[in-house]
């Protein structure tokens, strides 16, 4: 069932109201509202009602999830950890199907209803990782929306055959063009980029760029980025994932690229680590330039840390950020929830009469506290239907 009625909730600004749905969609909001006697109810009890989570950027098909713990001994360098894991996938069995259906359902229990998920293409595993993934879109439409991004974890041009694969992988129904570090990784980014955004030209598809290049290196990579973008009309369909640069570049170059970025509407992912310097959320929101979060990998061979949990992971930007204020907060649930979607290209998102009626409903005073707190989940609706209480998916969901 898709209809509901959602009694007695909090919205973020604190008004209290009663949410309409109807086909899965938001029919109305508002103080005391009716329906039709056989349309389910639900009571908030006053809980906070906040949008679906939106995950801007993560690896389902490299995860563990619900496996034993894998043993990290990688070394220290990228292409230790892109090699090790080409290696440790190939030898393993690790089926990116089941288990990036497990990790998807543990982001639906904590109210994520959006992911964009990259997934590796490679002339060692072709699309096997893709069709796994593509698998679980499939198996949760209607209550996990999953975006595709192809991405070349081990290089474009270095692995002859790659593009090719690329082209295969948007043929069959990949969302977005993902790319890697074309100075770092290829050593020719011009090459590099001119086949990247040749692909993306040919199949319409928006465009998603691992940079971890630093300093001046990642700050020249992406300018030339920003030249294809302009030059092949891509304004509002490119993201930049990481940009590392942004956050170890002098005031004044800084204030150039984000202008640029502002005008061709190129969006950065942040992912707020600890251990590398990362583009501010301050300064990309006063150059108006979206910035948005996701997890990275959770529990993969890259790394033992993350978890499912958006809130969680705005938190972390929050600290990263050093953001204190109630109003600041919000920027940071921003990054996991409506400038997420906007970068990403989630349609029908919000809080609003005509959107997808994706909910969540936690115990908290607004959302700072439900931030800062990491706020239990009550109870997650996605399409108008109820997929989890108390933390719990509902046993039909994973069904």
């Amino acid at each position: 069932m898709t209809d509901l009625l959602l009694n007695n909730v909090r919205l973020p600004d604190g008004t209290a109201a009663d949410v309409l749905v109807s086909r899965g969609r938001i029919e109305r909001i508002g103080p005391n509202l009716q329906a039709r006697a056989e349309v389910p109810r639900e009571s908030g009890e006053g809980a906070l009602l906040l949008p679906g989570l939106v995950e801007g950027h993560t690896h389902l098909d490299k995860t563990t999830w619900d496996s034993p713990w894998y043993v990290n001994q990688v070394g220290p360098a990228l292409t230790d950890r892109i090699d090790n894991e080409r290696a440790w996938r190939a030898t393993s069995g690790h089926d990116a199907a089941a288990h990036s259906r497990a990790l998807a359902l543990a982001f639906l229990r904590e109210g994520t209803t959006r992911i964009r998920s990259h997934v590796d293409v490679d002339t060692d595993a072709g699309l096997r990782h893709l069709d796994g993934v593509h698998q679980t879109r499939e198996a949760l439409a209607g209550r996990v929306e999953i975006q595709t991004v192809a991405f070349p974890q081990s290089g474009l041009l270095i692995r002859p055959g790659t593009a090719a694969l690329l082209d295969e992988a948007l043929a069959q129904g990949a969302d977005v063009l993902g790319g890697l570090d074309p100075s770092a990784i290829d050593r020719d980014p011009a090459q590099s980029l001119d086949v990247l955004f040749g692909l993306a030209d040919k199949h319409g598809k928006p465009v998603d760029i691992h940079l971890h290049e630093p300093g001046d290196l990642g700050a020249f990579t992406l300018d030339l980025i920003l030249d294809r973008t302009e030059a092949l009309g891509l304004a509002g369909r490119v993201v930049i994932s990481h940009a590392f640069c942004l956050g170890g570049v002098d005031a004044k170059r800084l204030d150039g690229l984000l202008k640029r970025m502002a005008a061709l509407d190129v969006a950065v992912l942040t992912t707020a680590p600890p251990s590398r310097p990362v583009p501010a959320v301050r300064a990309c929101r006063e150059a108006g330039v979206t910035i948005f979060g996701g997890n990275d990998g959770i529990r993969d061979t890259w790394t033992p840390y993350g978890s499912p949990d958006m809130l969680a992971r705005a938190m972390m930007i929050g600290l990263r950020n050093d953001l204190r204020r109630d109003d600041e907060v919000q920027w940071a649930f921003d990054c996991v929830s409506a400038s997420a979607a906007r970068a990403c290209g989630f349609c029908d998102y919000g809080l609003a009469p005509g959107a997808r009626a994706d909910l969540v409903l936690v115990q908290a005073s607004g959302v700072a506290e439900a931030v800062a707190q990491r706020a239990p989940r009550r109870l997650v609706v996605s399409s108008g239907r109820v997929v989890a209480r108390h933390g719990q998916l509902l046993g039909d969901v994973t069904a």
